[in-house]
């Protein structure tokens, strides 16, 4: 049973996609119905292009005896509600007809109407549509008066969106697809649908369609537009289990306001930092401007943004809130005059210490200048005698596994050894909230790069593995955002570097004996050619894991399964 619950301000609703195969001589394909709303001022939604759809109504329950198909019980198992669930088809059935005209219906026995019988209907059909949209009937009524049943057999649940909070009007919306129904011709009310229109998903979505296109029905096209035709499309919807509400939020960006998905970078925070919605929160990493995650904590972005540092290094500043307490940095980032002032700006009281995560170039080289100009103490582990090693890292202290850094009565910083990316490495756990300071032991939507002969792939898997045992809520990396469901994250991670170890294996036993370099276009044929390079240094990694599981073995640079 899902855990959803349709926030109050939201209204329940149902939306139908009707499918059909584009005509062979136009190049076949799957088309879906979609329907132009009318211009209305304060509706977000005004002049949009959608599915036929719209609210349930408490009427649509009287249909319940009307329709063939699943049971209420049967209907709410499937969208996992414990009841209500044949409210979304009915009311989905009824939106489709009253904008579109396209009635799923049936003889009482179940045999489908023939076109000849569809077209006798038509004219008496036609005012109900009006009668429904204007609440004078509901819709078991037609069904009564013309004998027929509600034909919710070939209804097949597709995707489940929440309207992001902040927003005037909310929906809680269930999509559905169903084969267009042979004999019947689409034709658009002029109210709700000033006009309506047959169209490819790829169509609908090339950049001069013309179409308004909310995000949740451009993310539906881009999975339609997947399909060969209509019956894999639909298929698809009826192959799909454990379907999740998708609620997009909204945030800022120096551009706009800025409607982000869950699965785009920034969604988590967003939901941290402004759950109502009000676009106060930043959907972007802007380099040097502060961005209050907590009381407790403050993150500014390097502007040293690049292919391996993504949007830029992340500082944190960490402390109590209270003008006595001390206060930390956390990564203090690469030796430039700018971001040291904007750190020195940002901060609420003087600096007193400075820690380090590790000594790549893109994180330590800062602590020098900043300790100089605040007294702070640096504490972080020295660098290793290797290339890419802030090898001018002076600390006065370093960090061993279990050292507490107590900034303030509520503010407790845990040091926790994780060599792997870096032999150095070392994350700090902020024990009141729970959260991770995370360096690049992990990062935001990205993996990290493991190499040798720092770097560890046996260490940092087992080091990734320690922390699915540790109370954590969140992630906060040296890169990007802050990341939610921090075990899932692992999880996946971890999943994915034994897939490609996986991968590995079977490249060296289908190719070996071989070198590295003649090892990387198989075993990361799934990545760019630019980013061979980097990725040879991984591939090194996972073979020197293996290498000491006694899994592979190496001479004058030539790999072999063992």
């Amino acid at each position: 049973m899902s855990a959803h619950q349709t926030p109050a301000d939201a209204r329940l609703a149902a939306s139908l996609m009707l499918l059909r195969d584009a005509p062979s001589e136009s190049g076949g394909g799957v088309e879906v119905l979609m329907l132009r709303r009318a211009e209305r001022d304060g509706d977000l939604r005004s002049g949009a292009c959608v599915f036929p759809g719209g609210v349930l109504e408490a009427a649509d329950r009287a249909a319940y005896a009307w329709c063939l198909g699943p049971t209420d019980a049967e209907a709410s198992a499937r969208l996992g509600l414990a009841e209500g669930g044949l409210g979304y088809l009915v009311a989905a059935v009824r939106e489709s007809f009253e904008e579109v005209g396209v009635l799923l219906a049936c003889r009482p026995d179940g045999s489908a109407l023939v076109p000849a019988e569809w077209a006798a209907l038509r004219p008496a059909l036609a005012p109900w549509r009006l009668h429904l949209h204007r609440g004078e009937h509901d819709i078991g009524a037609l069904c009564r008066a013309f004998d027929l049943r509600l034909d919710l057999r070939n209804l097949h649940y597709f995707s489940h969106w929440l309207t992001p909070p902040g927003v005037p009007k909310r929906f809680d919306t269930r999509f559905f697809t169903v084969p267009m129904p042979a004999g019947q011709t689409p034709e658009a009310d002029r109210a709700e649908a000033v006009e309506m229109m047959w169209t490819r998903p790829a169509a609908a979505l090339a950049r001069d369609s013309g179409y308004v296109l909310l995000p949740v029905t451009r993310c539906t096209l881009q999975e339609l537009q997947a399909h060969p035709d209509a019956a894999a499309a639909h298929a698809d919807a009826g192959a799909r289990r454990d379907i999740r509400v998708t609620m997009p939020r909204r945030g800022r960006t120096r551009k706009g306001p800025r409607i982000v998905l869950p699965w785009e970078p920034g969604w988590a925070e967003l939901g941290r930092l402004d759950p109502e919605g009000h676009h106060q929160a930043l959907a972007e990493i802007v380099p040097g401007e502060p961005v209050r995650l907590s009381p407790r904590i403050l993150r500014l972005t390097a502007p040293n943004a690049g292919t391996m540092t993504g949007p830029g290094t992340n500082t944190y500043l960490v402390g109590d809130d209270d003008p006595g307490a001390p206060l930390a940095v956390i990564d203090p980032g690469p030796d430039l005059p700018a971001h040291r002032e904007a750190i020195l700006a940002a901060a609420p009281r003087r600096i007193t210490h400075v820690l380090t995560t590790h000594t790549h170039v893109d994180h330590s080289p800062g602590a020098a200048a900043l300790a100089q100009a605040t007294g702070a103490r640096v504490i972080g582990r020295r660098a290793p005698p290797h290339p890419g090693q802030d090898a001018a890292f002076t600390p006065d202290e370093e960090p061993v596994e279990g050292d507490v850094l107590q900034l303030g009565a509520g503010t407790t910083l845990q040091a926790l050894q994780t060599p792997g990316h870096a032999s150095n490495h070392v994350c700090w756990r902020l024990a009141e909230e729970k959260l991770l300071f995370t360096g690049d032991h992990l990062m935001q939507g990205s993996t990290v790069v493991i190499n040798p002969p720092d770097g560890d792939m046996q260490a940092y898997l087992a080091q990734l593995e320690r922390l699915l045992h540790m109370d954590l809520d969140w992630l906060a990396p040296g890169h990007g955002f802050l990341v939610a469901e921090p075990h899932a994250v692992i999880r996946a991670l971890v999943a994915h570097r034994l897939k490609r170890e996986a991968k590995v294996l079977a490249s060296l036993q289908q190719h070996g004996p071989a070198t590295v370099p003649a090892l990387v276009p198989a075993a990361y044929d799934d990545t760019p050619v630019p980013l061979h390079g980097v990725a040879a240094r991984s591939l090194l990694a996972h073979l020197l894991k293996l290498q000491a599981e006694g899994r592979a073995s190496e001479s004058d640079g030539v790999w072999r399964a063992a």
